[in-house]
């Protein structure tokens, strides 16, 4: 991490169970030192992110500093749970990766034209999953600058300004 930097909390969108357990010993493997939530579909991350729900006790629901976001889940897909986020002037600017198994072009250039931030097609073998998490990793929290109103992990609302 960069100077000064601070663990960030990771939000996990991810409907299969198996995929969560992948992703979860994949970051591992990435040897990341972030605080990871994960929440079940569409419907449970705005429930997150909105802090309602099982999600509205104080802490339950730190500030995600960024989001991986599948597609393809129930009730709410990631498309629509994207476009809520990045229309949302208190969430949109909390970074969002598609992490999907779809190579399908609608599907990347939908979701750039939603505000999506990047696009990642999940490798079919763990050890390509762990190689991508790390160089996400890599990017996200050792290149990039992200904005740090509302985002790090604070328990509190993002700042205005």
């Amino acid at each position: 991490m960069s100077q000064g930097a601070r663990p960030l909390t990771i939000l996990v969108a991810e409907d299969d169970e198996e995929d969560r357990l992948l992703t979860q010993d994949a970051l591992t493997g990435a040897h990341l030192v972030n605080d990871l939530r994960f929440v079940v579909d569409g419907e449970d991350l705005m429930r997150y992110l909105h802090r309602s729900g099982p999600y509205a006790a104080p802490g339950a629901a730190p500030r995600p500093g960024i989001v991986l976001l599948d597609l393809n889940m129930p009730r709410k897909d990631g498309r629509e749970a994207l476009a809520e986020i990045k229309q949302d002037p208190e969430l949109k600017r909390i970074p969002v990766v598609v992490l999907t198994t779809s190579k399908a072009e609608e599907d990347i250039v939908g979701t750039y034209e939603l505000g999506v931030n990047s696009f990642i097609t999940k490798p079919v073998t763990f050890t390509g999953l762990v190689e991508a998490l790390q160089a996400f990793s890599r990017y996200w929290f050792e290149i990039v600058e992200l904005p740090n109103g509302g985002t790090g992990g604070s328990d509190g609302p993002p700042a205005s300004g």
